[in-house]
């Protein structure tokens, strides 16, 4: 399993605090952000945590594993209003899904009870590679 402490090597594209501040993702594979627990509330980290199981519902048509571990989801900032602004990326531009997957996952944060609004952002840079897969997607997909 990944650590928690976001570094490059071990940690997630996940970057995120309720400041409303965002930080450009690193690789590979999701894991908590590092050192926001001691900034985020509890509140918020549990909001966060529902965001990522909702998040975890939503998959990748070509690839039978979720958006998140995957490692799609680049950034997840919620703010002091409860609002989630999402960072995500496509395993292609030329993905057939380009056009409905970030309106899904937006609507599934949407969905979770706390969250006051959710806007999903689409990014290229950084290009998502497989890499950015969580451990346990790899092993999913028989790459470990």
């Amino acid at each position: 399993m990944n650590d928690d402490t976001g570094s490059p090597k071990t940690g997630g594209p996940i970057e995120a605090a309720d400041s409303g501040a965002s930080a450009a993702p690193s690789s590979p594979g999701p894991s908590a952000p590092e050192g926001k627990g001691s900034e985020e509330s509890a509140q918020t980290q549990d909001l966060r945590q529902t965001i990522i199981d909702a998040l975890r519902t939503v998959f990748d048509p070509e690839i039978p594993v979720n958006v998140y571990d995957i490692g799609l989801i680049y950034d997840i900032d919620i703010d002091a209003s409860s609002a989630v602004n999402i960072r995500m990326t496509l395993t292609s531009p030329a993905c057939p899904v380009a056009g409905t997957l970030p309106g899904e996952v937006e609507a599934r944060a949407k969905d979770v009870p706390g969250v006051s609004a959710a806007k999903v952002e689409l990014v290229w840079e950084p290009t998502w590679t497989m890499e950015m897969m969580s451990e346990e997607a790899k092993l999913q997909l028989g790459m470990m």
